[in-house]
């Protein structure tokens, strides 16, 4: 994906047919476990429960650092207008015995291991390193504050955020067809999640590139999304539209 074999780039993502999708937050994701010590389930105090850990962990993000996040705030056009601010989510847990199957109970045990995956979406003004350094210090204060807390942190994935200008070629060539095509001016917005514009990016060193397609952006991941046929053969229009402009120079 680079010049000369490759001038343009339209990624089809679901971000509502009207809209032309310029860039994305960026993302950290990171996995994080807590460590305890092994003992019998009816002796705990003879263990360390790392359990109890990742609680005092989570507690103190959802009271210091997510209200935090929510004051940054960006000036990329990010949809929907929540996103327009940093985020977190947790987006597994899992400490303890496996889970049985069937009716057979777990060993009686303190866990000694808790593990946690986060999902940190931060915004083009924000350096990735002061993104880390938010979650680090409040481990760093939790290991002073709790007896025997330890853990352990490794990253999973990192993705700066991207942007590029509305008069970008392959940008104004699409807005072109959505104003051919569906009678109005296109949206010009921000990704709230990350998409193939990274690699576009990073990899490819091509910096036009954008994401158009059919589908309720609201609706991404859930089990009812789904697209309207008369979207989908609008965008094919509207990526045909400015195919052509883009290969010829006319509109």
């Amino acid at each position: 994906f680079s010049s000369p074999r490759v001038d343009h780039v339209i990624i089809p993502e679901p971000l509502n047919v009207d809209r032309v999708c310029i860039g994305h937050r960026g993302v950290w994701w990171a996995e994080i476990e807590t460590l305890g010590r092994i003992a019998h389930g009816s002796m705990p105090f003879l263990g360390d429960c790392a359990i109890r850990h990742m609680g005092a962990l989570i507690a103190r993000i959802e009271r210091d650092l997510i209200p935090k996040l929510q004051k940054k705030t960006t000036n990329m056009p990010v949809v929907p207008k929540p996103a327009n601010a940093s985020t977190l989510n947790f987006n597994s847990l899992h400490g303890g015995q496996e889970e049985t199957q069937g009716d057979s109970l777990p060993a009686p045990c303190v866990p000694d291991s808790a593990r946690l995956v986060i999902d940190r979406r931060f915004l083009i003004e924000e350096e990735l390193s002061e993104v880390k350094r938010e979650l680090h210090e409040i481990l760093q204060e939790l290991q002073h504050a709790r007896p025997e807390f330890r853990y352990k942190i490794r990253d999973l994935l990192e993705v700066s955020p991207v942007r590029i200008d509305e008069d970008d070629p392959v940008a104004k060539a699409t807005a072109n067809g959505i104003l051919a095509v569906l009678g109005k001016p296109a949206e010009f917005v921000c990704s709230p999640g990350t998409y193939d514009q990274k690699h576009i990016d990073r990899i490819g060193r091509l910096k036009s590139c954008i994401a158009y397609g059919p589908g309720i952006l609201e609706l991404a991941h859930q089990p009812d999304e789904y697209v309207e046929i008369d979207d989908m053969l609008a965008a094919a229009k509207v990526m045909a539209f400015a195919a052509y402009e883009l290969l010829t120079g006319k509109t």
